[in-house]
């Protein structure tokens, strides 16, 4: 009678109100032992009544984890991958139970990875393979996890499946691209767990490793493929899911070198015609993060005139403060990571130099620094093109303003000090920051409480004074 037992359970379970009762009568405990049973009518019924009694009770459900539950569920995956009930029911309870540590622990353990791949694959159905993604982006937050999904060849099933539906214009579809395009982020990024020297050094190892496989898998151009099929047609949650995964496949330096020379830096500016200011920023902050450290991707965009006009119009949007703000930043990124006297030129025609002056005094720290180290480089690169332009936005006295303030942090200071060295290179900045009588405030920088700014204080004197 035992099947026929668990089966009146597993319905009496489907009505709230009786789950408290089936809980106070230890049923849970004592239907476990029932998913060793190689009858499938019995692992139905048993995995039926366990999932309903267990359903949204975080208590009973570590409770099914001490006790051995996990093992259990990925035998049923492995034994009847065949069986679509089955595999259902121990989807379901992977999907309830993959959000506790306690239960990713288990998994990590087991060979589940290999057997939701293949269920990834000999999916026919949205709902299948929606439940698949679900328990998939539950377990990428386990780094152990992690490398088992990727080893498994979940970024080749994900890749598979965006070159299957990256033509398709159906709202089921576009969920499951939208779902792909997240599982890629989350494969690319680091664990909840660890700050650990080692562990961020192996986190580092294993997205670089991760970003590699996806690009020989051509996942890059397939994100960018469906970019641009849902720029066309509106449809922003998947825009933001592809670009947010762009945006981790740029971040290592072996990225940014592939992405450079696959042209993808091209493609990514081309979209920049969406009228969406959350895609407009994502897509901007994209092209920042492979221009960091790259000198050729840097020297690319800063001698593009459309990309340099249309960031000098986001610059004075008003309405939108974080594109704004991102246009700010991938200028001032484009001339800090450039070496070429084109860029300050062409930067200069486009009137950018202003935006990066207002830039240094921001409220933001992070932009200042940003900005100041820009502007710094640039000096160096090529102080008499930029004279006219520092003259007409008050450079000169805006840094003087930011190291009287108490309230400017101590590296802004600095950093402010190492433009100012730069500035007096140029004879009528020389005679303005004199005539701003600097000087007083650099000597009384000279007791400051941080010893990195006095150490500049110093030494701005000294070049000041004519002795350096």
């Amino acid at each position: 009678c035992a099947v026929k037992a668990a089966h009146v359970l597993s319905e009496i379970a489907k009505n709230e109100e009786m789950t408290k009762p089936c809980m106070e009568a230890d049923l849970v405990l004592t239907l476990i032992p029932l998913l060793e049973s190689t009858d499938q009518e019995m692992l139905l019924h048993a995995g039926r009544a366990i999932g309903r009694i267990c359903y949204d009770n975080r208590d009973l459900q570590e409770e099914l984890v001490k006790v051995g539950v996990i093992p259990s569920l990925v035998r049923i995956l492995t034994d009847y991958a065949e069986s679509e009930p089955l595999v259902h029911v121990a989807l379901l309870a992977l999907y309830n139970l993959a959000d506790l540590d306690s239960a990713k622990e288990a998994l990590s353990m087991t060979k589940v990875a290999e057997q939701l791949v293949k269920q990834l694959k000999r999916a026919e159905s949205h709902e299948r393979l929606e439940i698949v993604f679900e328990v998939l982006q539950a377990l990428a937050e386990n780094d152990a996890l992690k490398v088992q999904l990727v080893e498994a060849g979940v970024p080749e099933v994900l890749s598979e499946i965006l070159l299957r539906l990256k033509g398709s214009s159906q709202a089921e579809d576009t969920c499951i691209v939208k779902a792909a395009s997240d599982l890629i982020v989350s494969l690319l990024l680091g664990g909840k767990k660890g700050n650990i020297t080692g562990q961020i050094h192996k986190e580092s190892t294993s997205r670089n490793g991760n970003c590699l496989r996806m690009f020989q898998l051509g996942v890059i151009h397939q994100l960018l493929d469906l970019l641009e099929k849902h720029v066309q047609s509106g449809d922003t949650s998947v825009q933001q899911a592809a670009l947010s995964a762009l945006q981790n496949l740029a971040i290592p330096v072996v990225s940014k070198v592939q992405m450079l020379e696959e042209g993808v830096a091209e493609r990514i500016e081309a979209l920049l015609r969406s009228e969406s200011p959350p895609v407009q920023f994502k897509l901007l902050g994209t092209l920042r993060m492979l221009a960091d450290g790259q000198a050729d991707a840097a020297e690319m965009l800063g001698q593009d005139p459309l990309l340099l006009n249309r960031l000098v119009q986001w610059c004075n949007v008003s309405d939108h403060r974080g594109l704004c703000g991102e246009a700010n930043r991938l200028l001032a990124s484009i001339l800090h990571h450039n070496r070429s006297q084109e860029v300050v030129k062409a930067i200069q025609a486009a009137q950018g130099v202003k935006h990066l002056v207002s830039m240094a005094t921001s409220e933001h720290a992070a932009m200042q620094n940003e900005a100041l180290n820009a502007l710094a480089i640039a000096s160096a690169i090529d102080l008499e093109t930029l004279e006219e332009s520092f003259k007409e936005s008050q450079l000169v006295q805006s840094l003087h303003k930011l190291l009287r303030d108490d309230n400017t942090s101590p590296e802004v200071k600095y950093n402010s000090m190492g433009l100012l060295c730069r500035l007096l290179n140029s004879g009528d900045l020389r005679q303005e920051i004199e005539k701003d009588n600097i000087k007083d405030t650099l000597e009384q920088l000279c007791s400051h409480s941080n010893a990195n700014v006095v150490k500049e204080a110093i030494t701005t004197l000294q070049v000041l004074r004519g002795e350096t």
